[in-house]
């Protein structure tokens, strides 16, 4: 089209020129609405003076149309002046783009601007038809075989157009069959299962693994590669690969043709170039040796280690290349690596941006790396991951650019996104086992951007009432010495608990904790404190806590010690995905307090990545306390619990493990048949003997031996059980369920699989888990009965003593937090796996406050 407008244009220029040449007194416009005249003149090869012929005229047609600016051009001559008319391109007012789905129309929008296509632009045409086949193309690219794009180009007044473009996706294809030809040393089912794309399985509609992509399969062929090439199969290659579409193109068949070669050894390894550092300190890296089979993921990650190495010493910028020379005859393979470091770097400055709130101070004291000293590579990262551990960011992201003009000078720029850290609320929620909360908190881990944390809460749920103030400053010292306090005051109510035993505490005091830095990762605390706890007896108080009172008083005052261990290799402080974190800690009531007493608890977490966005966590909490001095025993008021949310889910809160004997009556107990039936006295013709003194309410025993009422509303004269001695046999009828009452042991454990939410994008601030735990709490010592009226209850009938891994309680479910403005949001399905009779179990749990 653009030609023959040249054409048409060189013809009539030449038709008025072509008779004779002229000189140019004047140069008239005609035509022009948004291009300049001075875009002319200067496109225009001619001026006022020239001497022009048909030659020139054509040739200053050709300039202008060259500009891209006009859609036709035409030459006149009025005497000696020559008068150039134009029609402008027309204007792109409005784009539309419909239908499209799969691509954002942000990306579209944008690939179209790129290649000239955008509002306020000039409008060519051949511009958007070969758009047009390079949207298809990436739908191709897609799997998208029968996607179709068509345009619509509307004209509007004033020399403008609105484009509209409709988009039909489609469907992926999905894929058929994956064949592979030539392999001979595996299996089909062993190269296929390390692909990315599959034939259309069971698992297809969750992990869509079965929808062609051309990105996916050519990731797959370098899997392939990988896979041989670990494997010492140095000369593998892939001889061709095609794909086939079914003729309805909803069908992929995909056909790999391979050629696998021999296996390969290594015969020498070496090192070469510009070593700078001891040889013995690379050769220490080597993951391969002579003799061994040729593996490129060995040889690569050797290569990482050295370059870090390098890296560590000032290098940054250094390259080691591990250079396999295969010998074909032999299958050997000789093995160089050659260094080149490059010239020591600097670190020119330290610059951290991103954090709008936290003080820069507060970051740079997390720093490993210093300004002005050579540049290591693991001082560099471990800046970073000290800067996850805080808690305080989404994300940490650290990048290491040259100082423009020096060839020695780099910068470390640390890039953090702040995450919430605290909160100001007021809030109404609900907690499994804890019924509804109310409460108002002021809260901050990153108290005003200092580093510094510091709560300060009132609250209040169905058992407990709490006041509490705390603050602690990681970095009371320059050396890292940290100093917090606390101050607390709570009231625990169980009366109104029916998992519980009954009784309630008044506590309050304080503590002061100082923190020393061992290493990196290891921290050593020491706190020191003053408890005072009052008791009340609550409406129906077990026999344990009606002994303990009776000995040891309902006041007590401790001075408590207490020691505190963690290591610390979490990859983040909120949310990790790797790293291991282990927590020992001692908390004793010295000698000197009413009470001497000691607790030692060790916490374990591992985690593991897996791939992207996918962890196992690992948990294990073990716990023993016990009592010393004048009182040898645990005050139950401090037994471990276990159950609900942070511990063993889809059992109540601190519902498990051993219950206390609930307050009881001794009564009487009747004969049962083999049925459990009460037995009655019978008259001579079989009846049952009514006697207008006989109880309402008789008693018969349960699989416990505890008394079990039966109405007896007619008044027959029961058959009471006697023993040898002819004495009436009586039993503990207990006017409530018995309620647990915790141990002096805990055992818990639990392992998790951290996977990437669904259908949210912003995953930083949400964590879903599917989970096993498992755990109880024992106890070393039961309470034991001593009742003349009940001489038959000589054992605990709800207690046993020791650790007893058959009595471990499991569950499994899936939770999801969410990290909201309020505080982390936990909810969680459990489904209890070997629950016993007496057990209280949770189905569905959420909590405000709390991370699992």
């Amino acid at each position: 089209m653009r030609f023959l407008l040249l054409c048409l244009a060189f013809c009539a220029t030449s038709a008025f020129a072509s008779a004779e040449s002229f000189v140019i007194q004047d140069i008239r416009l005609e035509g022009l609405q948004r291009v300049s005249a001075g875009t002319v003149f200067e496109r225009l090869p001619l001026s006022v003076g020239d001497e022009v012929n048909s030659a020139r005229l054509a040739a200053a047609s050709r300039r202008l149309f060259s500009s891209g600016l006009f859609n036709d051009i035409r030459l006149y001559r009025d005497g000696n002046v020559l008068i150039v008319e134009v029609i402008e391109l027309p204007t792109i007012t409005k784009i539309e783009i419909d239908g499209n789905k799969a691509i954002p129309t942000e990306a579209l929008t944008d690939g179209l601007k790129n290649s000239g296509l955008a509002e306020g632009l000039v409008f060519k045409r051949a511009t958007l038809e070969r758009i047009s086949l390079e949207l298809e193309r990436q739908y191709v690219a897609q799997g998208r075989y029968d996607a179709h794009i068509s345009t619509d180009v509307e004209a509007l007044p004033r020399n403008r157009v609105a484009l509209k473009i409709k988009v039909e996706e489609g469907n992926v294809a999905k894929i058929a069959h994956i064949n592979i030809v030539g392999n001979k040393a595996f299996s089909d089912e062993e190269l296929l299962k390390h692909l990315q794309l599959h034939s259309t399985n069971f698992w297809s509609w969750y992990s869509s693994d079965n929808k062609y992509s051309r990105e996916k399969l050519v990731a797959d062929q370098e899997a392939l590669r990988s896979w041989y090439w670990d494997r010492g199969y140095l000369r593998f290659n892939i001889e061709s690969t095609q794909v086939s579409l079914s003729p309805e193109k909803d069908s992929v068949f995909i056909t790999m043709n391979i050629t696998e070669g021999n296996v390969y050894t290594i015969r020498d390894i070496r090192m070469a170039g510009n070593l700078v550092l001891d040889e013995d300190k690379y050769t220490s890296l080597y993951e391969i040796k002579p003799g061994e089979v040729f593996s490129r993921r060995k040889v690569t990650s050797t290569s990482e280690k050295m370059t870090r190495l390098l890296g560590n010493d000032g290098y940054t910028f250094a390259k080691v290349d591990g250079n396999p020379k295969p010998d074909d005859e032999n299958l050997t393979v000789d093995l160089t690596y050659f260094v080149e470091p490059g010239r020591r770097t600097y670190v020119r400055a330290v610059n951290i941006t991103g954090n709008e709130n936290t003080r820069d101070e507060v970051l740079r004291r997390e720093m490993q790396q210093m300004e002005g000293g050579w540049a290591s590579t693991d001082k560099i990262e471990g800046g970073k991951s000290r800067l996850n551990q805080l808690g305080f960011f989404k994300t940490v992201n650290v990048e290491t650019p040259a100082v423009p003009g020096s060839a020695d000078m780099i910068d470390v720029n640390y890039d953090v996104e702040e995450q919430l850290n605290g909160s100001l609320n007021f809030n109404i929620g609900y907690a499994g086992g804890s019924g509804m909360i109310l409460g108002a908190s002021v809260s901050q881990n990153n108290f005003l951007g200092t580093g510094n944390r510091m709560s300060l809460s009132v609250q209040k749920n169905s058992t407990t009432q709490s006041y509490n103030f705390s603050f602690h400053d990681p970095y009371y010292t320059i050396d890292g010495v940290s100093r917090g306090f606390n101050l607390f005051y709570q009231e625990t109510d169980y009366q109104g608990q029916t998992t519980l035993s009954d009784y309630q505490t008044n506590t309050r005091g304080g503590n002061v904790v100082f923190g020393y830095p061992i290493s990196l990762r290891q921290r050593l605390s020491m706190s020191w404190g003053y408890t005072n706890t009052f008791m009340y007896e609550g409406s129906t108080v077990p026999a344990e806590i009606v002994t303990f009172l009776d000995d040891q008083g309902d006041t007590f005052d401790e001075y408590t010690l207490g020691l505190n261990w963690r290591f610390n290799g979490l990859n983040k402080g909120m949310f990790p995905t790797d790293g291991i974190e282990q927590k020992v800690s001692l908390d004793l009531a010295v000698p000197g307090s009413d009470l001497t007493s000691y607790k030692l608890n060790y916490t374990a977490n591992y985690y593991f990545e897996l791939a992207d966005e996918w962890s196992l966590h690992f948990r294990t909490e073990l716990g023993y306390g016990n009592g010393y001095g004048s009182y040898s025993h645990l005050p139950f008021y401090k037994n471990f619990r276990s159950g609900g949310l942070g511990s063993v889910r889809g059992y109540t809160t601190s519902s498990l493990g051993p219950r206390s004997l609930p307050e009881y009556t001794a009564v009487s107990v009747v004969q049962t048949d083999s049925d459990g039936n009460v037995m009655y006295e019978m008259d001579e013709l079989g009846r049952p003997v009514v006697d207008s003194s006989a109880p309402t309410l008789v008693y018969k025993t349960d699989a416990d031996g505890a008394a079990v009422a039966v109405s007896n509303s007619n008044q027959y004269r029961p058959i009471y059980k006697t023993d040898a001695s002819g004495s009436v046999v009586t039993a503990p009828y207990f006017h409530e369920t018995a309620r647990a009452l915790g141990g002096n042991i805990l055992t818990e454990a639990s392992v998790e699989l951290i996977f990437p939410t669904p259908f949210i994008e912003d995953r930083s601030s949400v964590r879903s888990v599917v989970f096993l735990d498992a755990g109880n709490v024992f106890t070393d010592t039961c309470y034991q009965p001593n009742d003349p009226d009940v001489p038959t209850m000589v054992s605990h009938p709800y207690c046993s003593e020791g650790l007893n891994l058959g009595e471990l309680r499991y569950s499994t479910g899936v939770g999801v937090t969410w990290i909201t403005a309020i505080g982390p949001l936990t909810f969680v399905y459990s489904v209890p796996l070997n629950d016993q009779r007496g057990d209280k179990t949770e189905g569905f749990e959420f909590s405000l406050g709390q991370v699992f």
